[in-house]
Parts: C-alpha cells; structure tokens; sequence
C-alpha cells in the first residue's frame, strides 16, 4: 500500500464524532442544493461517513459506495443500517476505474481522496464519464495548512491546484464553498452539451 493511502486498519477514524465538526455531511448535502438526485456515486467512501447520510436524503435514489480496500467495504456491508440495503451499494473499484455505467450520476462525490491519488485526471476523467450531463462533482479535500489533524501538509492540494485540473478535465461552472474550517471544498459541473 502506497505511503499516502489511508490505512484501513485505522478505520475508527473515519467514524470519530470529531469529523462531524470537521466534515458536517449535512452542512454538505445542503451547500450542494441538489435537484431530486437518483444517483450518487461517492468514490473513496470509507466508511459510509457520507454516503448514509446522503441516501437518507434520497428515498428513491441509491448512493453507490466505492473504495479500494476490501476493509472498507465489509465494514460498510456489515454495518449499513436495515432501511438502507439496497440504496446504499458497495462497490470495488481500482485506483482509476470505476465497474459503473457511463452517464448515470447526479453527483460524484470526493471526499478527503484528491491528496492520495495517483493519476488525478484518470480519477477526474472516471467521474465525468460517470455523470449525466449536467450532473455535478464535489471534492473535499484538507486544506494545504497545518489544521491539527489530517495527512502531512506536504502531501495536501492547494485550491487552486484542484480547481486547475477540474478545468483541465473539462468542468465547467466551479464553485469554491468556504463552509469548512479544515477543507477545500470545490463543486463543478459537467456540461449540458460537450
């Protein structure tokens, strides 16, 4: 496992109640101001920390949960609460490929991935096949400042360097959302006519 991956044995981590005030799902959900979504795809789920909350939101959508590590994965599978099977699915994926239809998101959720991945414009290329048209990608990643917690700094994006490849993957309409105390969080558009 590379370095800058996060650790799966680290899991509790990901569900510690500081993340709430870190990461607020809600706070999220809401700033997103999403129109009736039926399809999310959150690449990088861990855990389910977004991607249960979000389905919540969709009582007739399904929120397809995407990791790397198989941990992951089964913990979500064995802790995914009764009334959300079958709108929460996890799902393996690879570095830079996710096993999903083209075209059938309303969001691509990214969330605390952009500083750990390899090829960021596979990953960008993966979530613009994957959305309709006109559909939307979010990335929340840690700022580029100590912030007490999160990965090394030197590992960490600028805004700027993440608002750059958003662009260069052909994203149209950014939007920068300065609701985080730890995080940049980003929101594009993928065009109605390409």
């Amino acid at each position: 496992m590379s370095a800058h991956k996060f650790n799966p044995a680290k899991l509790a981590k990901l569900n510690h109640p500081d993340r709430y005030n870190r990461e607020n799902p809600e706070r999220i959900w809401e700033t997103l101001a999403l129109d009736d979504p039926r399809v999310i795809v959150d690449i990088g789920a861990g855990t389910g920390f977004f991607a249960i909350p979000f389905s919540r939101h969709m009582p007739e959508g399904v929120v397809y949960a995407c990791d790397i590590a198989d941990e992951m994965l089964d913990w979500l599978e064995k802790n995914l609460p009764a009334e959300l099977q079958g709108r929460v699915i996890p799902v393996k994926m690879e570095e830079r490929t996710v096993p999903l239809a083209a075209e059938l998101a309303d969001l691509v959720l990214m969330v605390n991935l952009h500083h750990e991945l390899e090829d960021a414009a596979a990953i960008l290329a993966e979530a613009w096949r994957l959305l309709k048209p006109g559909g939307k990608v979010a990335i929340v990643d840690w700022k580029d400042e100590e912030t007490g917690s999160g990965p090394p700094v030197e590992i960490r994006l600028s805004e700027s360097r993440i608002r750059q490849q958003l662009v260069d993957a052909g994203f149209g309409q950014l939007k920068t959302h300065g609701i985080l105390p730890c995080h940049h969080f980003l929101e594009a558009r993928k065009p109605f006519n390409q």
